[in-house]
Order: structure tokens, then sequence, then C-alpha cells
């Protein structure tokens, strides 16, 4: 079976870290998983990555990313609270309702929960 990985981010100073680990994730992979699920949840503050203008987090490299299969995802709830709206946000990003919804039905799926 191919893992199945969920990462969460809700602080904004650990963008980078968690983009580097998803990636060096997918190269310890290449070869022997290539099915491998990768999702990334945002919500509180950390949403606010997902910006195209000024966004915290480096969206060429998670653009890259989501093209290799990984799935970024942001709580609605966050983005509201900040103001944020569905066309301020990069398109590869899916909104969920509730992130702790999205991570507890991830876990439940069976996927390995990451919070650096």
């Amino acid at each position: 079976m191919d893992p199945r990985v969920v990462f969460h981010i809700d602080e904004t100073q650990k963008w980078n870290l968690i983009i580097n680990s998803v990636h060096n994730l997918l190269l310890s992979y290449e070869g022997i998983f290539p099915n491998a699920i990768v999702e990334v949840l945002a919500n509180s503050e950390a949403v606010k990555g997902y910006l195209l203008d000024g966004g915290i987090a480096d969206s060429h490299t998670m653009e890259a990313l989501s093209q290799k299969g990984v799935r970024f995802v942001a709580c609605n709830h966050a983005l509201q609270g900040m103001k944020i709206t569905k066309e301020q946000i990069c398109q590869f990003v899916k909104i969920v309702p509730a992130g702790v919804r999205e991570l507890v039905d991830r876990q439940m799926e069976g996927y390995a929960y990451i919070k650096p």
C-alpha cells in the first residue's frame, strides 16, 4: 500500500519547513512509492501562505509540488477569519469547510499526520 500523509501547518513561520519536508519526502519515495498521497492542510494564520500577492510561502514551489500530485488545502473558517477570499489565493488550493474536520477525516482514512 502506498503511503498517505497529511502535513498540518498553522503557523506562518513554518512554511519553508513544510515545503522542504514535503519535497524531501517525495524525493525519498521516488521509484518506491510512485502513488504516494501527500496533502498539506493550512489553517489559522498559515492560510496566508496561499496568498497570490505577498504570500508567505514560495507559491512557485508549491505549484510545482501540486503538479506532482501534492494537494494543498485551506480551511475556509481561517480564510474568513483573515478576510481572505478565494480569488486572493493560488488556484491549485482546495478550500475545505473546516480544517480540523479535514484532519480528522484524513486520519480516519489512515493518513500519517505530520505537524512540525
